[in-house]
Order: structure tokens, then sequence, then C-alpha cells
């Protein structure tokens, strides 16, 4: 069978242009969330199959990398369910890893714990525009901290560091899982179908009232419920303080308290941001994974036309490992498609250092090309980036190649002479 040249499907090669932004980008990442207190962690890149399949992903666990086991341990011959051929998977995200790690690593941790974790995961999803299988997640993370203090300082680390990337006129959607419960208790939906109605809000952006109305009926939804929920929404949408009115509206069955926690994120974050950016209530807002419990946010930046990251608290998934909760949020910056627009933007990562390239004739050696190499390594010393390469027989067109790649100052050695 001939080799192929070509990346698995819904995987890429990354080239050096490419490569550049994404280390300047991860950079900025790193030093942004620093200020902020968060310090950097890693987990490995597979887990344990019953951590990735506890029903805590959503739909990402329809879509596992799974691995089989290995040596003696694998008999696919005997096999009758797949349970016995797999115990392990690539992680789709990182918070199950992270909550994994906490776990584990707990006592020889600070409380509360602000974690920094930048790394590939793996969908088996179809590939799009800013989608593929194998695709790089940055998440802050704040465990053992109770009060909207994290909500706070993950939304400001977040933007923060997308304002320093050039973003402005984004939008901070925020809602909270425990609106979206009181709003279908409200309707009068059993409570069992919760999950159902909320995966099919969801799609409210692209299909509309009555796109929803239309998947709640046909999925069985009582036709009075599905009224009451939908004129909700369309009352919500007429009103100026959405969060105000679903306060009003829902008294006796929303806790004030979420409300009044909602409003106090919305207006600190507002009147401390560093970036250009609204907040923006969205009871609309669902976010997939089912391991939210509380507040939920996510990212949109207009010219991406979706989601560009999101988040939310998750303060009973500790508990599932160690039975005893403990109170956990996080953010997801979304990697993958801050590069895309930066990348069609003609983002040009801005440099402090000068780029040499020395272009050595063929035939120079010796004590020449030991000079030529001293004069590198000194010039790399005070900060230059230097390249030494052979000149090619087309040199007009090899430095045109080098410019491209940012260098700015050329050096030509001949055997009888230098030339700058």
């Amino acid at each position: 069978m001939a080799l192929s040249k070509k990346p698995v499907t819904g995987m890429r090669d990354i080239l050096p242009e490419e490569m550049n932004i994404r280390d300047y980008v991860t950079g900025v990442i790193k030093d942004t969330y620093g200020r902020f207190g968060f310090t950097s962690i890693e987990t490995p890149c597979v887990e344990g199959i019953a951590n990735l399949t506890s029903k805590q992903g959503g739909d990402n666990e329809k879509l596992i990398f799974k691995i089989l086991k290995r040596g003696e341990k694998l008999n696919v011959a005997e096999a009758l369910t797949e349970e016995e051929v797999v115990d392990g998977g690539l992680r789709y995200d990182l918070t199950v890893p992270l909550v994994r790690y906490y776990c584990n690593n707990a006592a020889q941790l600070p409380a509360p714990f602000k974690a920094l974790q930048i790394g590939n995961v793996w969908r088996a999803d179809r590939p799009q525009r800013g989608r593929y299988r194998q695709f790089m997640q940055c998440d802050i993370d704040i465990l053992g901290e109770p009060s909207n203090l994290a909500e706070i300082e993950l939304i400001l680390a977040t933007t923060t560091t997308l304002g320093r990337l050039g973003f402005k006129g984004f939008e901070i959607r925020i809602n909270d899982r425990r609106i979206l419960k009181a709003m279908a208790a409200y309707s009068g939906f059993p409570e069992d179908s919760y999950e159902s109605v909320f995966v099919t809000l969801d799609k409210m952006d692209k299909i509309g009232f009555e796109g929803v109305e239309a998947e709640l009926l046909g999925n069985g939804c009582d036709s009075g419920c599905v009224a009451r929920y939908l004129e909700l929404y369309k009352k919500l949408g007429e009103k100026e303080d959405g969060v105000a009115y679903l306060a009003e509206t829902l008294e006796g069955v929303l806790e004030p308290s979420v409300a009044e926690n909602l409003r106090e994120i919305m207006d600190s974050v507002s009147a401390t941001k560093t970036a250009e950016f609204r907040m923006v209530f969205d009871a609309t807002l669902v976010r997939g994974m089912s391991y939210y419990t509380g507040t939920i946010f996510e990212i949109a930046i207009p010219e991406f036309g979706g989601s560009c990251g999101g988040g939310g608290r998750y303060d009973r998934m500790v508990g599932k490992f160690t039975g005893s909760d403990v109170p956990a949020c996080g953010f997801s910056i979304g990697f993958e498609r801050i590069i895309l627009l930066l990348t069609e933007r003609g983002f040009k990562v801005p440099e402090s250092f000068k780029r040499v390239a020395y272009l050595i004739e063929k035939g120079v050696g010796g004590q020449t090309l030991c000079d030529v190499i001293a004069g590198a390594q000194a010039a790399r010393e005070e900060g230059a980036r230097v390249l030494v390469v052979r000149m090619n027989k087309n040199k007009k067109f090899q430095k045109e190649q080098l410019a491209a790649e940012g260098y700015t100052e050329f050096v030509e050695v001949y055997r009888e002479a230098l030339k700058r």
C-alpha cells in the first residue's frame, strides 16, 4: 500500500508562518494569565475510558477516539462488548482531565487553585471552518472558590488577553443554568425533559422561534408548555433589563440570589474591564456540557459568526471522583478560532529584534567559515535572529523567500570577499 503524504482527515500540518503566530499568541496568553495568578499545569492526553464516558461531556462523549488494550490484555477474537477491548481514550477536552488531576494532587495544591492548561484535544467530529479533529484548547480554571469572584476573574483574564491580541467590539454572553431550569419549570415541562428542551433551545439562533417550537412539539412536548415557554422568551426580548424581568416573573421558582449573582458579575466586569467589549445577558445560552451547574458564558466575535470560547461553573464534578463537592469554574478560549481570525486579518507578529541571514557561497570553509559562524553567534548573543545557510544558485529568489519570512538584513559570503 502506498504511503500518503497528506495528514489524517480532520488533522493538519501547520506551516512556519502560522506556527509563529501560534507561539506568539501562546506567549501572550501565558503572560496575561500569569498576571492574574494562574499557574501552568499539564495532564496526559490519554484518560481512562470510564472517566471520559461518565456522562459529563455531553455529545462529546460520542466523539471519543478510543484506545484498544495492549498486549495480552487485548483479545479481540473472544470479546463480546467494546468494554472488553477498550480501556482508554484521547481526551476530548481539558476539564475532565483537570478535575482528575486536582483530585489526585489536591494535598499539594494551593486553595483556591488557579490552573492554566494548554494542550491538544481530540474529537471525531465533522471538520469545518475553525473546527478540526485535533485542536488546541486553552483553559483557565479556579477550584475551591465558591463566590462569583471566580467568574469575575475568569472573564477579566480572558477578555484582557483578547484585548492584547487586538480584538475589540466582541461580546461576552452570560446566563445561568439555574435560570434555564427555572424557565423550564415555570413553563410546566417535567424535570426529566429539561436537558432535551435545552438542546433544542440551543438552536434558537439557527432555526428561530418557529423552528424551536416545531422541534419541541415533534419531541412530544406538551403544546401548552411550549407556548408558555416561547412566550416567556418573546417577552424577554422586549425588555431592556432581562435579568430583572426574569427575577420578577420567575419569583417563587428562581432563587433571588441567582439573579443578584448574575447582575453583580456583569456590573463588576463592566466597571473594571480593560478591553473593549460588551457583557450581554442571553437567556438562550445553554452550553453543551451537562456538567455545568450555575453561571455559563461564551465569547461571540462578530467576524467569526459563532462561539470563540466559553465556560462556566461546574461545582459537582470533583464530587464524582471523591464524594465531596468542591466549587469549580473555568473559561476556555477558542485558541484555534482566534488563530484563524488573526491569520485571515493578515496579522504579523510584532518583533523587537532584527533578523539577519548569512548566505555562504559553496566552497567557503576553513577559517572564513569559522569567522562567519562566530559573527553569527555574537549577533545571536545580542538578541538578533540569525540564519546561516549556503547560497542557492538562484540567490535573488532565495532572498525573496527569506524576506517573506521576516529577514531584513543579508550578509553574502564569497570565497574571495564578504558582501553586505
